[in-house]
C-alpha cells in the first residue's frame, strides 16, 4: 500500500491534472455545478453497484470517479474565490471533530447508539430547527424513508421491540386491504405508502438495509429472467408465445442455479 507521503503526492497529481483540464480541455472548461450534478449522482450509483457486487477493483475505480467530481467542484469554487479543496477538507475535519466530542473532548459514550444520539443533539445545537433538516429532499423515496426513521431514532422517537413494529406492519396491511375493497384509489395509495414505510422500519429492526435488500432482489430477478430468455432463445420460441407453465420450468432451473 502507499505511504501517507505517496498518498499526498497522488492527490497533488490529481489537483494538477484538474488545473490542466480546466484550462485546456473544451469540455472541462464549460462545466458548472449544475452540469456536473446529474453525472455525480450517476457516479454515486455506480459506486453503489460495485459495493453490492463486492467488486473491489470496480470500487477503487468508482471511488476515483467520485473523487474527481469532488476535486472538480472545488476547482470551480476556487475560480470565484468562494472556496477551494483546502476549505472543503478543513470543513469536514472541523465537523468531524465537533461531532465526536467522545474522541476530541471529554464526553463519554457507552456504545454506537449513544454516539448517534449525541450527533443529532449536536446538530440541533448548531442551529438546525429539526432533526429532519439533514434529509435531502431529492433522495429516492425508499432511501429517504430509511433516513427519516434513522434520524428520529437518534432523538428517541422509536419503537422499543421488533414485534411492535411487525404488529404495525400487520395493522397497515389490514388497512390497505380495507381500502382495496373500497376501491378508493387515493386511499389505496396512501395505505400502500404506510405499508412500505412500516416495512422499511421493520427492516431497520432486523439490521437490514432495505435499499440494499431490494437491489439484491432486483439483481437476482434480472439474472433469472435473462436465463429464461436465453433458454427461450435456444428453443427458438419467443417468450410471448410460451405459456406461464413453460416459463416456470426455466424459472425454477434458474433458481436452482
Amino acid at each position: 500500500m502507499n505511504t501517507r507521503q505517496e498518498q499526498l503526492q497522488a492527490f497533488n497529481r490529481l489537483l494538477d491534472i484538474m488545473d490542466d483540464l480546466r484550462e485546456k480541455c473544451p469540455w472541462d472548461k464549460k462545466q458548472t455545478f449544475e452540469s456536473l450534478r446529474h453525472l455525480t449522482i450517476e457516479e454515486t450509483y455506480e459506486l453503489g453497484d460495485a459495493i453490492l457486487d463486492n467488486d473491489l477493483q470496480e470500487i477503487k475505480k468508482e471511488l476515483g470517479d467520485v473523487l474527481l467530481h469532488i476535486v472538480f467542484y472545488a476547482k470551480i469554487g476556487s475560480e470565484t474565490n468562494t472556496f477551494d479543496i483546502g476549505d472543503v477538507a478543513h470543513s469536514i475535519c472541523d465537523k468531524l471533530i465537533d461531532r465526536h466530542p467522545h474522541i476530541y473532548g471529554d464526553v463519554v459514550v457507552a456504545n454506537e447508539e449513544e454516539v448517534k444520539q449525541n450527533w443529532e443533539k449536536l446538530k440541533l445545537k448548531e442551529g438546525k430547527k429539526s432533526v429532519l433538516e439533514g434529509v435531502p429532499k431529492s433522495l429516492p423515496a425508499l432511501v429517504k424513508a430509511s433516513r427519516i426513521q434513522d434520524k428520529v431514532k437518534g432523538v428517541g422517537f422509536d419503537w422499543e421491540e421488533p414485534h411492535q413494529v411487525w404488529d404495525k406492519v400487520q395493522e397497515e396491511l389490514q388497512e390497505l386491504q380495507v381500502e382495496v375493497q373500497s376501491g378508493h384509489q387515493e386511499k389505496i395509495e396512501a395505505e400502500f405508502g404506510d405499508v412500505l414505510f412500516s416495512m422499511i422500519n421493520y427492516a431497520r429492526f432486523l439490521n437490514v438495509n432495505p435499499e440494499d435488500a431490494l437491489e439484491r432482489t432486483n439483481k437476482k430477478f434480472i439474472k433469472r429472467f435473462q436465463y429464461l430468455e436465453s433458454k427461450a432463445a435456444e428453443l427458438g420460441k419467443p417468450l410471448m408465445d410460451m405459456t406461464l407453465a413453460e416459463m416456470d420450468i426455466f424459472w425454477e432451473e434458474a433458481k436452482r442455479l
